[in-house]
Protein backbone atom coordinates (compact mmCIF):
# COMPACT_ATOMS: atom_id res chain seq x y z
CA UNK A 1 0.00 0.00 0.00
CA UNK A 2 3.00 1.98 0.89
CA UNK A 3 4.60 1.83 -2.11
CA UNK A 4 1.53 2.45 -4.22
CA UNK A 5 1.18 5.83 -2.68
CA UNK A 6 5.04 6.70 -3.24
CA UNK A 7 4.10 5.44 -6.48
CA UNK A 8 1.39 7.52 -7.40
CA UNK A 9 2.74 10.83 -5.64
CA UNK A 10 5.86 10.32 -8.25
CA UNK A 11 4.06 9.98 -11.23
CA UNK A 12 1.72 12.89 -10.10
CA UNK A 13 5.33 14.81 -9.55
CA UNK A 14 6.42 13.82 -12.91
CA UNK A 15 3.19 14.82 -14.38
CA UNK A 16 3.03 18.07 -12.95
CA UNK A 17 6.85 18.95 -14.10
CA UNK A 18 6.87 17.08 -17.11
CA UNK A 19 7.30 20.25 -20.44
CA UNK A 20 4.14 20.08 -22.54
CA UNK A 21 2.18 18.57 -20.18
CA UNK A 22 -0.45 20.94 -18.58
CA UNK A 23 -3.05 19.93 -15.49
CA UNK A 24 -5.54 22.68 -15.01
CA UNK A 25 -5.51 23.59 -11.76
CA UNK A 26 -8.34 24.53 -9.77
CA UNK A 27 -10.39 28.14 -10.02
CA UNK A 28 -13.80 28.49 -7.34
CA UNK A 29 -16.74 30.20 -7.52
CA UNK A 30 -15.49 32.99 -5.61
CA UNK A 31 -12.91 33.20 -7.68
CA UNK A 32 -15.17 33.34 -10.85
CA UNK A 33 -17.62 35.34 -9.23
CA UNK A 34 -14.70 37.99 -8.38
CA UNK A 35 -13.89 38.08 -12.53
CA UNK A 36 -17.54 38.50 -12.88
CA UNK A 37 -17.80 41.72 -10.79
CA UNK A 38 -14.64 43.14 -12.47
CA UNK A 39 -16.33 42.32 -15.99
CA UNK A 40 -19.35 43.78 -14.98
CA UNK A 41 -21.44 41.00 -16.05
CA UNK A 42 -21.67 37.47 -15.39
CA UNK A 43 -20.08 34.79 -17.71
CA UNK A 44 -21.75 32.60 -19.64
CA UNK A 45 -20.35 29.13 -19.17
CA UNK A 46 -20.12 26.98 -22.73
CA UNK A 47 -18.12 23.75 -23.15
CA UNK A 48 -14.53 23.33 -21.82
CA UNK A 49 -15.82 25.42 -19.10
CA UNK A 50 -15.26 28.54 -21.17
CA UNK A 51 -16.35 31.69 -19.28
CA UNK A 52 -17.84 33.28 -22.22
CA UNK A 53 -18.03 37.44 -21.57
CA UNK A 54 -19.56 40.14 -24.27
CA UNK A 55 -20.00 43.72 -24.66
CA UNK A 56 -21.82 44.30 -28.27
CA UNK A 57 -20.60 47.83 -29.25
CA UNK A 58 -24.75 48.86 -29.30
CA UNK A 59 -22.87 52.63 -29.30
CA UNK A 60 -21.78 52.56 -33.44
CA UNK A 61 -24.29 52.31 -35.53
CA UNK A 62 -22.09 51.01 -38.49
CA UNK A 63 -23.46 50.09 -42.58
CA UNK A 64 -22.39 47.90 -44.90
CA UNK A 65 -24.09 47.39 -48.04
CA UNK A 66 -27.12 49.20 -46.61
CA UNK A 67 -27.63 47.36 -43.88
CA UNK A 68 -27.28 48.33 -40.22
CA UNK A 69 -25.17 45.78 -38.67
CA UNK A 70 -26.82 44.61 -35.86
CA UNK A 71 -24.35 44.35 -32.92
CA UNK A 72 -24.30 40.85 -32.37
CA UNK A 73 -23.67 40.41 -36.25
CA UNK A 74 -20.05 42.07 -36.04
CA UNK A 75 -19.03 43.88 -33.93
CA UNK A 76 -18.94 42.20 -30.48
CA UNK A 77 -15.92 42.10 -28.02
CA UNK A 78 -15.46 39.32 -26.07
CA UNK A 79 -13.58 37.52 -23.97
CA UNK A 80 -12.91 33.84 -22.82
CA UNK A 81 -11.10 32.76 -20.11
CA UNK A 82 -11.00 29.23 -18.80
CA UNK A 83 -8.75 27.95 -16.26
CA UNK A 84 -4.57 27.37 -17.24
CA UNK A 85 -2.12 24.94 -15.61
CA UNK A 86 -1.69 27.31 -12.57
CA UNK A 87 -3.88 26.90 -9.72
CA UNK A 88 -5.80 30.65 -9.30
CA UNK A 89 -5.09 31.09 -13.15
CA UNK A 90 -6.64 31.61 -16.18
CA UNK A 91 -5.72 31.57 -19.88
CA UNK A 92 -7.63 34.06 -22.06
CA UNK A 93 -8.78 34.52 -25.93
CA UNK A 94 -10.81 37.46 -27.11
CA UNK A 95 -10.90 40.37 -29.56
CA UNK A 96 -12.31 43.71 -29.20
CA UNK A 97 -14.08 46.09 -31.60
CA UNK A 98 -12.49 49.23 -31.88
CA UNK A 99 -13.04 52.72 -33.89
CA UNK A 100 -9.26 53.45 -35.37
CA UNK A 101 -8.90 56.45 -32.43
CA UNK A 102 -9.24 53.38 -29.45
CA UNK A 103 -6.71 51.39 -31.19
CA UNK A 104 -3.69 52.15 -29.47
CA UNK A 105 -4.87 52.92 -26.16
CA UNK A 106 -6.32 49.49 -25.85
CA UNK A 107 -3.35 48.05 -26.97
CA UNK A 108 -1.28 50.12 -24.22
CA UNK A 109 -3.90 48.69 -21.52
CA UNK A 110 -3.73 45.14 -22.91
CA UNK A 111 0.23 45.33 -22.80
CA UNK A 112 0.43 47.05 -19.42
CA UNK A 113 -2.00 44.61 -18.15
CA UNK A 114 0.27 41.82 -18.87
CA UNK A 115 -1.70 40.39 -21.98
CA UNK A 116 -0.80 39.81 -25.59
CA UNK A 117 -1.50 41.55 -28.72
CA UNK A 118 -1.98 38.99 -30.86
CA UNK A 119 -3.40 40.87 -34.07
CA UNK A 120 -4.75 44.07 -35.68
CA UNK A 121 -7.29 44.52 -38.62
CA UNK A 122 -9.84 44.56 -40.25
CA UNK A 123 -12.74 41.52 -40.55
CA UNK A 124 -15.60 43.82 -43.13
CA UNK A 125 -14.51 45.44 -46.38
CA UNK A 126 -16.58 48.98 -46.98
CA UNK A 127 -18.33 49.51 -43.01
CA UNK A 128 -18.79 52.68 -42.01
CA UNK A 129 -17.52 53.70 -39.71
CA UNK A 130 -14.08 51.52 -40.09
CA UNK A 131 -14.09 49.14 -37.34
CA UNK A 132 -10.85 47.69 -36.44
CA UNK A 133 -10.53 44.63 -34.17
CA UNK A 134 -7.75 43.74 -31.98
CA UNK A 135 -7.08 40.41 -30.47
CA UNK A 136 -5.33 39.27 -27.45
CA UNK A 137 -4.35 36.13 -25.39
CA UNK A 138 -2.38 35.68 -22.17
CA UNK A 139 -2.42 33.82 -19.18
CA UNK A 140 -1.77 35.06 -15.43
CA UNK A 141 -3.62 35.36 -11.79
CA UNK A 142 -7.65 35.62 -12.97
CA UNK A 143 -8.32 38.47 -11.15
CA UNK A 144 -5.58 40.42 -12.76
CA UNK A 145 -6.33 39.37 -16.29
CA UNK A 146 -10.09 40.38 -15.48
CA UNK A 147 -8.38 44.28 -14.39
CA UNK A 148 -6.42 43.91 -17.49
CA UNK A 149 -9.06 43.49 -19.44
CA UNK A 150 -11.55 46.24 -17.90
CA UNK A 151 -8.98 48.39 -18.26
CA UNK A 152 -8.76 48.14 -21.71
CA UNK A 153 -12.55 48.51 -22.11
CA UNK A 154 -12.40 51.41 -20.36
CA UNK A 155 -10.02 52.82 -22.92
CA UNK A 156 -12.79 52.55 -25.41
CA UNK A 157 -16.66 54.12 -25.34
CA UNK A 158 -17.94 50.40 -25.08
CA UNK A 159 -20.99 50.61 -23.38
CA UNK A 160 -20.17 48.35 -19.49
CA UNK A 161 -23.54 48.14 -18.38
CA UNK A 162 -25.04 44.94 -18.51
CA UNK A 163 -27.66 45.29 -21.16
CA UNK A 164 -31.00 44.93 -21.12
CA UNK A 165 -33.37 42.30 -22.07
CA UNK A 166 -32.90 41.64 -26.33
CA UNK A 167 -35.64 41.64 -28.66
CA UNK A 168 -36.83 38.85 -30.32
CA UNK A 169 -36.81 38.13 -34.07
CA UNK A 170 -40.15 38.61 -35.86
CA UNK A 171 -41.79 35.75 -37.56
CA UNK A 172 -40.38 36.55 -41.07
CA UNK A 173 -37.10 36.95 -39.43
CA UNK A 174 -37.89 33.84 -37.23
CA UNK A 175 -38.64 31.63 -40.94
CA UNK A 176 -35.52 33.16 -42.70
CA UNK A 177 -33.67 31.50 -39.77
CA UNK A 178 -35.13 28.40 -39.87
CA UNK A 179 -34.54 28.42 -44.02
CA UNK A 180 -30.68 28.81 -43.43
CA UNK A 181 -30.71 25.97 -40.90
CA UNK A 182 -32.33 23.73 -42.81
CA UNK A 183 -29.96 24.11 -46.07
CA UNK A 184 -27.29 24.25 -43.30
CA UNK A 185 -28.35 20.98 -41.99
CA UNK A 186 -27.09 22.75 -38.29
CA UNK A 187 -28.82 24.85 -35.49
CA UNK A 188 -27.97 28.20 -33.71
CA UNK A 189 -28.62 29.77 -30.80
CA UNK A 190 -30.09 33.19 -31.34
CA UNK A 191 -28.43 36.70 -30.07
CA UNK A 192 -31.31 39.11 -30.04
CA UNK A 193 -32.49 39.29 -33.80
CA UNK A 194 -29.34 37.62 -34.83
CA UNK A 195 -28.77 33.72 -36.01
CA UNK A 196 -25.25 32.50 -34.30
CA UNK A 197 -24.11 28.83 -35.63
CA UNK A 198 -20.79 27.75 -34.26
CA UNK A 199 -19.20 25.07 -35.91
CA UNK A 200 -16.51 23.04 -33.73
CA UNK A 201 -13.47 21.87 -35.86
CA UNK A 202 -12.38 18.40 -35.70
CA UNK A 203 -9.06 17.64 -34.01
CA UNK A 204 -7.08 19.58 -30.84
CA UNK A 205 -5.85 23.13 -30.93
CA UNK A 206 -3.30 24.21 -28.59
CA UNK A 207 -1.53 27.43 -27.87
CA UNK A 208 1.71 27.30 -26.00
CA UNK A 209 1.01 23.78 -25.06
CA UNK A 210 -2.49 24.12 -23.67
CA UNK A 211 -5.90 22.67 -25.73
CA UNK A 212 -8.19 25.86 -26.73
CA UNK A 213 -11.68 24.73 -26.05
CA UNK A 214 -13.43 25.63 -29.84
CA UNK A 215 -15.72 27.47 -27.04
CA UNK A 216 -13.00 29.99 -27.22
CA UNK A 217 -12.82 31.17 -30.73
CA UNK A 218 -12.24 28.30 -32.23
CA UNK A 219 -15.16 27.08 -33.99
CA UNK A 220 -16.06 28.91 -37.50
CA UNK A 221 -18.71 31.32 -36.64
CA UNK A 222 -21.54 31.82 -39.34
CA UNK A 223 -23.64 34.70 -38.01
CA UNK A 224 -26.85 35.66 -40.02
CA UNK A 225 -29.40 38.63 -39.82
CA UNK A 226 -32.64 39.42 -41.67
CA UNK A 227 -32.68 42.07 -43.94
CA UNK A 228 -36.40 42.11 -45.43
CA UNK A 229 -36.43 39.15 -47.15
CA UNK A 230 -33.15 38.42 -47.43
CA UNK A 231 -30.12 37.89 -44.81
CA UNK A 232 -26.97 38.92 -44.33
CA UNK A 233 -24.57 36.76 -43.23
CA UNK A 234 -20.72 37.17 -41.89
CA UNK A 235 -18.15 35.45 -39.50
CA UNK A 236 -15.24 33.51 -39.95
CA UNK A 237 -13.95 30.27 -40.75
CA UNK A 238 -11.48 28.80 -39.08
CA UNK A 239 -8.77 26.62 -41.73
CA UNK A 240 -5.79 24.70 -42.03
CA UNK A 241 -3.09 25.99 -45.22
CA UNK A 242 -4.75 23.36 -47.51
CA UNK A 243 -8.38 24.23 -46.64
CA UNK A 244 -8.35 27.69 -47.21
CA UNK A 245 -8.51 28.12 -51.52
CA UNK A 246 -11.28 25.23 -51.38
CA UNK A 247 -13.20 27.57 -49.20
CA UNK A 248 -12.67 30.94 -51.34
CA UNK A 249 -13.69 28.71 -54.22
CA UNK A 250 -16.72 27.40 -52.89
CA UNK A 251 -17.93 30.73 -50.87
CA UNK A 252 -16.97 32.72 -54.30
CA UNK A 253 -18.81 30.23 -56.12
CA UNK A 254 -22.33 31.50 -54.22
CA UNK A 255 -21.66 35.19 -54.56
CA UNK A 256 -20.40 35.45 -50.87
CA UNK A 257 -16.94 37.23 -50.86
CA UNK A 258 -14.21 36.89 -48.94
CA UNK A 259 -13.54 39.75 -46.75
CA UNK A 260 -9.93 39.20 -44.63
CA UNK A 261 -7.50 36.03 -44.06
CA UNK A 262 -5.07 36.40 -41.70
CA UNK A 263 -4.27 34.82 -38.50
CA UNK A 264 -5.55 35.11 -34.93
CA UNK A 265 -2.97 33.62 -32.75
CA UNK A 266 0.63 33.64 -32.34
CA UNK A 267 1.94 30.32 -30.77
CA UNK A 268 -0.95 27.90 -31.80
CA UNK A 269 -0.73 24.39 -33.31
CA UNK A 270 -1.32 23.50 -35.75
CA UNK A 271 -1.39 26.52 -37.84
CA UNK A 272 -4.87 28.54 -38.36
CA UNK A 273 -5.87 31.08 -40.54
CA UNK A 274 -9.35 32.57 -39.90
CA UNK A 275 -11.33 33.81 -42.81
CA UNK A 276 -13.71 35.73 -42.97
CA UNK A 277 -16.54 36.80 -45.60
CA UNK A 278 -20.03 38.89 -46.10
CA UNK A 279 -22.96 37.58 -48.03
CA UNK A 280 -26.39 39.46 -48.71
CA UNK A 281 -28.52 37.13 -50.41
CA UNK A 282 -31.92 34.52 -49.93
CA UNK A 283 -31.71 32.61 -47.54
CA UNK A 284 -31.62 28.95 -49.03
CA UNK A 285 -28.47 30.38 -51.27
CA UNK A 286 -26.60 32.00 -48.34
CA UNK A 287 -27.03 28.39 -46.70
CA UNK A 288 -26.25 26.79 -49.80
CA UNK A 289 -22.58 28.89 -50.23
CA UNK A 290 -22.08 28.26 -46.72
CA UNK A 291 -22.70 24.55 -46.70
CA UNK A 292 -20.28 24.43 -49.57
CA UNK A 293 -17.57 25.84 -47.90
CA UNK A 294 -17.98 23.92 -44.77
CA UNK A 295 -18.00 20.51 -46.97
CA UNK A 296 -13.85 21.61 -47.60
CA UNK A 297 -13.04 21.81 -43.78
CA UNK A 298 -12.38 19.45 -41.07
CA UNK A 299 -15.36 19.83 -38.60
CA UNK A 300 -17.26 17.84 -36.16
Amino acid sequence: MRFAFRFLASLALILSCAPGILIAGPLDQAAWEAVDKTLGRPGRILPGDVHRYGWPRSDLHVTLAAVEVAPTLALGSWAGLFKAATEGHVMAMGDLVLLADEVNPVVRALQAGGLDVLAIHNHLIGESPQVVYVHFGGHGDAQKVAQALRRALEATKTPLATPGAAPSPSAAETAAFEKVQAVLGRKGTLAGRVLQVSVPRAGKIEEDGMEVPASAGMATALNFQAVENRVATTGDFVLVAEEVNPVIRELEAHGIQVTALHSHMLRESPRLFFMHFWGLDEPARIGEGLKAALSKVAVQ
